[in-house]
C-alpha cells in the first residue's frame, strides 16, 4: 500500500532534549549513517525515559497513520528497571507498540546504561568538544587518575557522571548543544555499543540509502 502524501517517514521519541539533540544531528548526516534523507518530527515523554517505557504505546497511538516509522529511545539508568536486560525491555515495549497498531513498524533502542555511552568514542573531536584540546594529563588520563576509567577500558563505566566532572574541570557547563555538536563531528563506525548499532542498522533497514 502506497503511503499518504503528507506522511513523513519518522516520529522519534526520546525522554529529553540530550537524546533528541544526539539523534537530530545524526539524522542530519544521512550519508553517515547510510540511509536516505528523511522527514522526521521529534517528542518527548514528560515523564522521561520511565514514561517511554511505560506509555510510548499510548503516547505514539494516534500517530500511526502519520508516520511511516516510529522509534522509542530512551536510557536503562532511570527507566525504572534498572535490574533487567535492555533486549527485554526493548522487546516488551516494541509489543506494546505493535498491538497498539504500529505493527513491525516501530523499534525501540534502551540505551545501557545512559546516553552518554555513546559519547565516549576515542575521537580527537571529543577531546575538542570537552575543552580538553592540548590538555595535560589528556582526557583519558585524567579520567583514569579520577578513578572513572578502569585500566583497559574503553569508556567510563559511568559515562554521565565522567562527562560532568571533565566538562566541570574546564569550567564548561553540559548541554544538549555539547551533545550535538559531538554527534554532527565524530564517525559513527567508531561506536560499538550495541544499543547503538541495533539503531543504525534499524534505520537503514527502514531507509537504505543507494
Amino acid at each position: 500500500m502506497t503511503p499518504p502524501s503528507d506522511q513523513k517517514d519518522l516520529l522519534v521519541l526520546t525522554p529529553g532534549r540530550d537524546e533528541a539533540a544526539v539523534l537530530r544531528a545524526m539524522l542530519q548526516r544521512p550519508k553517515a549513517v547510510g540511509i536516505l534523507r528523511i522527514t522526521v518530527e521529534f517528542q518527548q515523554h514528560p515523564d522521561r525515559d520511565a514514561g517511554c517505557r511505560l506509555r510510548a504505546h499510548e503516547f505514539l497511538k494516534g500517530a500511526c497513520g502519520r508516520f511511516q516509522h516510529a522509534l522509542v529511545v530512551f536510557d536503562r539508568e532511570g527507566c525504572g528497571a534498572e535490574d533487567r536486560k535492555r533486549e527485554d525491555l526493548e522487546r516488551e515495549v516494541e509489543h506494546r507498540l505493535g498491538q497498539a497498531g504500529w505493527c513491525d513498524r516501530a523499534a525501540v533502542v534502551v540505551i545501557d546504561p545512559e546516553l552518554e555511552v555513546w559519547i565516549w568514542v576515542n575521537s580527537s573531536h571529543l577531546d575538542a568538544t570537552l575543552g580538553w584540546a592540548g590538555r595535560r594529563p589528556t582526557l583519558r588520563e585524567w579520567l583514569a587518575q579520577g578513578g572513572f576509567l578502569a585500566e583497559g577500558a574503553a569508556k567510563p563505566q559511568r559515562p554521565k557522571q565522567a562527562i560532568e566532572r571533565a566538562l566541570r574541570k574546564v569550567g564548561k557547563t553540559r548541554s544538549s548543544a555539547i551533545y550535538a555538536q559531538l554527534a554532527a563531528r565524530v564517525s559513527f563506525a567508531r561506536c560499538v555499543d550495541p544499543a547503538f548499532i541495533k539503531l543504525r542498522t534499524t534505520l537503514q533497514r527502514w531507509f537504505a540509502g543507494s
